[in-house]
């Protein structure tokens, strides 16, 4: 296995190379876009939605449209960025780039709100059960490999305790946490930018 440093470089060298918003649906585009339009950049991006088809275009896995991740990012749009990403670098680096991004897909594969305060535990303990949540329901629905379920089950890692088992999990884990983070403060921006809107608004509407 690869160590984190090398990794992280080559996580930070992928995402040099890729304009990234705070909305991820239009990830792939941005992608192309930065690259010039060019026909190696395109292929990249038809071969990635071609391993994930089945999965991404699966009415479960499209319901996590509906479900917030980050504030101004979707569950899928998250799992779909993590996915694209970790492709990019395992294919880079010669690794299975394949189950890297399926798993990678079905990282977040969960529908309940974690920051749903009313429900006993459910924001204090989901970092710990959510893997296990979302390996269950990926496996009802999908045929997964060894490397696939370890990366589901262990994308959480320091948290997991023990360390994923292949160098893609590890990958997967790096690149969750650099969304996780651009999703939070992508998220502060959004609720900035909402309560500066609001406070505009409410300006407006008492001068009238």
């Amino acid at each position: 296995m690869k160590n984190i440093v090398d990794l992280n470089k080559e996580i930070v060298d992928t995402l040099n190379n890729i304009d990234l918003d705070d909305n991820s649906d239009d990830l792939l585009n941005n992608y192309i876009k930065s690259n010039n339009n060019s026909k190696e950049a395109t292929e990249l991006v038809e071969e990635f939605n071609e391993i994930i088809a089945d999965i991404a275009n699966n009415p479960n896995v499209l319901a996590l449209k509906n479900h917030a991740q980050h504030y101004s990012t979707t569950r899928y749009a998250h799992c779909k960025e993590v996915s694209f990403l970790t492709y990019l670098i395992c294919k880079k680096l010669k690794l299975d780039y394949i189950s890297a991004a399926r798993g990678a897909m079905l990282h977040d594969f969960y529908f309940y709100n974690w920051r749903n305060k009313n429900v006993e535990g459910q924001k204090r303990f989901h970092a710990f059960r959510h893997p296990r949540i979302s390996l269950a329901n990926a496996s009802e629905l999908f045929k997964l490999n060894d490397m696939e379920k370890d990366i589901i089950l262990k994308h959480m890692w320091p948290l997991t305790v023990i360390p994923p088992k292949y160098t893609e999990g590890l990958i997967v884990t790096l690149v969750d946490k650099y969304s996780a983070t651009k999703g939070f403060f992508g998220g502060l921006r959004y609720l900035r930018k909402t309560n500066l809107l609001s406070e505009k608004n409410q300006t407006i509407n008492e001068r009238k």
